[in-house]
């Protein structure tokens, strides 16, 4: 038996909608394959969950102060990690964290010099590795290189970014931002990380 919503969503289409109805219709089927190719057809993140998630994480962290954010952070990153790559064994998941979430003391932050959080600055190499990889300008050695040291980096990295990131990244390969669009919204997704 044929699933009732999608029963009444071709009725609608067939029988009620008019041009503007259409043309709604079209952009939200052009969203929604969008999603599924981002996120698979089952896994679109709710935003709502997953703000709140961080919010209550932050909130435990800031009570157990600085190191016990860091904690958090880090156990996060563990679990997305196995989440996302489940096949990965214990000790790939460590080398990521310890890419990704540098073992800095609070006073070893303090002093960088350009007061920009040292993951902020990993974050936007790797988004500019991938570009160059994506636009075929990333020089053989550092590709060998990152294969060398990650394996499949690609995949890796883009598993890696957040959905917002994603996005962006697909916009700009796919020339639909310009790369002053592209460093804005960068910059602005960076800056929320």
């Amino acid at each position: 038996m044929a699933d009732p919503e999608l029963i009444q969503a071709l009725d609608y289409i067939l029988n009620q909608s008019d041009e503007a109805s259409i043309e709604v219709l079209a952009q939200a089927v052009i969203r929604r394959r969008r999603d599924i190719a981002l996120f698979g057809a089952f896994d679109t993140p709710d935003p709502r969950r997953v703000a709140k998630a961080l919010s209550s994480q932050i909130t435990a962290g800031i009570g157990e102060g600085i190191e016990g954010m860091k904690r958090s952070v880090r156990e996060m990153a563990v679990r997305i990690i196995r989440e996302q790559a489940p096949e990965l064994s214990d000790a790939q998941v460590e080398e990521l964290c310890r890419a990704w979430i540098p073992q800095r003391s609070a006073a070893e932050d303090a002093e960088q010099s350009d007061g920009q959080p040292a993951q902020r600055d990993l974050w936007a190499a790797m988004i500019e590795q991938f570009i160059a990889f994506s636009q075929g300008t990333l020089k053989d050695s550092v590709d060998k290189g990152l294969r060398d040291e990650l394996g499949a980096w690609p995949e890796r990295y883009w598993n890696a970014f957040s959905p917002v990131i994603r996005l962006i990244i697909s916009d700009y390969l796919k020339e639909k931002i310009t790369e002053k669009e592209f460093n804005e919204k960068i910059g602005i997704a960076l800056g929320m990380a």
